[in-house]
């Protein structure tokens, strides 16, 4: 295979499955490793990828990837995600569940949940529960963000202040290299902020493309929650900062 036409076939598979590993590609185009650390770094240089442990994420430049995007990556690792974040929530709990593809997940795989009181700003995650009788649904109130049915603003953190949830489970845009969880847009910093201080414990659900990337705004730290639920293993440096950190690292499907 030509080189570009190499190149091209890689950006769609990040575009699809998110993070792309070195090894994976190296099986995948029948090549040696080294090949395509080549086609990485000039994808990289050229703005397209950001080199991450082992592979590749798509680059996340100053702004995020829009919600259709976002869904239709890896799909697999957020359900395993889901299931395995649902798996730590109790029957009887209040939790409050924040905007984005993979606390959807966690949604889908709160079905068979009971006794709940739930509470979103996420219009997408309050008609997926919507579907089971055994939970109450609080929609906290907001101005939307049509491209993902988020609800953001001052009049959220004003809802999400009159509780203390048992549980938050919140997704975050990437988590650097700091263990810092970071998002692209400050309305959402403002509202995330609120849900952790309003909990009792915290939850982070992030697939692996979301490892060791960056955003201009800061939530805070892996530090400010009891776990984070993941798809793949962190890198050697984030692991041992999380664990010194005494954050859970749960891998979903180990």
């Amino acid at each position: 295979m030509l080189s570009q036409n190499r190149k091209a076939e890689i950006l769609q598979i990040a575009q699809s499955e998110g993070t792309i590993r070195v090894e994976e590609l190296a099986r995948r185009f029948g090549v040696a490793e080294q090949t395509i650390r080549r086609d990485l770094a000039q994808l990289s240089d050229a703005g397209r990828l950001e080199r991450v442990h082992g592979g590749a994420v798509l680059s996340s430049g100053l702004g995020n990837l829009d919600y259709v995007q976002r869904r239709n990556r890896n799909t697999d690792g957020k359900t395993q995600i889901g299931r395995e974040c649902a798996r730590h929530i109790p029957n009887g709990s209040s939790i409050f569940i924040n905007i984005g593809t993979t606390t959807e997940a966690v949604a889908r795989e709160m079905l068979t949940h009971t006794d709940l009181l739930v509470v979103t700003n996420s219009l997408n995650t309050a008609n997926i529960l919507a579907a089971n009788p055994n939970i109450e649904i609080v929609v906290a109130g907001g101005t939307l963000r049509r491209t993902d049915g988020g609800l953001l603003g001052n009049l959220t953190t004003q809802v999400v202040d009159l509780f203390k949830f048992d549980h938050a489970i919140i997704s975050c845009a990437a988590i650097d290299a700091d263990c810092d969880l970071l998002d692209f847009d400050f309305q959402e910093v403002h509202a995330t902020k609120s849900i952790i201080r309003q909990s009792k414990s915290t939850f982070v659900v992030a697939d692996s493309s979301k490892i060791l990337r960056s955003a201009p705004g800061r939530i805070g730290n892996l530090g400010d929650v009891d776990a984070l639920f993941t798809d793949a293993p962190l890198p050697v440096d984030m692991k041992h900062k999380a664990a010194a950190l005494d954050t859970s690292v749960i891998i979903s499907g180990s």
